[in-house]
């Protein structure tokens, strides 16, 4: 999961039980994983060659290098605490994953045959976001598929969205209150964009057949293939 110098993650605690909580606070994190493998599996070779932009905490890379024994993987993330954890997370397929501190300009040029950008894109500026699917388009081959998820602003109220979201993670038990003073210090603290204008930065990016493939409360997938050169 690639983040922003504001970003909670930054935290050493929030670090350490990434891994713990992400599953619990995001719907079906484990199937959202397996959905990204079936849809990067539609195209891609037997032995591909994988790009995660947002690698930290490894999660994703694990899951599909276990459903895919031949695919080789390139992460990368500007967290170095992140990546640490992502190296503990992956040391049972460490022999195809390669993990770079950075951005995704200190990405491998490939080009690659899918890559995902799951939890991330959330934490970054609009124009950062355009720049980053740019340059993820820049290394895929055509025809290759692209999956992002994170949260979106589903409505009007995105505050409402962001602390159904908040709730449904909460396991301590339910408190209301709490959940839209976290969800409403989410929706300011976070650039969100809504749907349609996730679609339209996807398609500016050189990005075509963008296809919504998951939503629950405010996260929102998406599926998308790198456009001709």
């Amino acid at each position: 999961m690639t983040h922003h110098t504001a970003s909670p993650y930054a935290d050493a605690a929030a670090i350490a039980s990434y891994t713990q909580e992400a599953p619990r606070k995001v719907p079906g994190l484990s199937d959202l994983h397996r959905m990204a493998m079936l849809l990067l599996a539609e195209h891609a070779p037997v032995a591909a060659e994988i790009l995660i932009v947002g690698a930290g905490g490894g999660m994703e890379t694990l899951a599909l290098a276990l459903a895919q024994p031949e695919w080789r993987f390139s992460g990368v993330d500007p967290s170095a605490a992140m990546l640490d954890l992502a190296r503990v997370t992956t040391a049972p397929v460490a022999d195809r994953v390669a993990l770079i501190e950075g951005t995704v300009d200190q990405a491998p040029d490939g080009p690659f045959d899918g890559a995902t950008c799951i939890l991330t894109l959330h934490h970054i500026d609009r124009a950062t976001r355009l720049d980053t699917l740019r340059q993820i388009r820049r290394r895929l081959k055509p025809g290759a598929p692209l999956v992002i998820a994170g949260h979106s602003a589903p409505g009007p109220d995105s505050e409402l969205w962001m602390t159904r979201s908040v709730a449904f993670g909460d396991r301590s038990g339910l408190d209301w209150e709490k959940a839209a003073t976290t969800g409403r210090m989410m929706a300011e603290r976070l650039p969100l964009l809504t749907p349609e204008e996730e679609e339209d930065l996807l398609r500016d990016a050189g990005l075509v057949d963008v296809a919504l493939f998951y939503a629950a409360f405010s996260f929102r997938g998406w599926v998308a293939t790198a456009g001709p050169d």
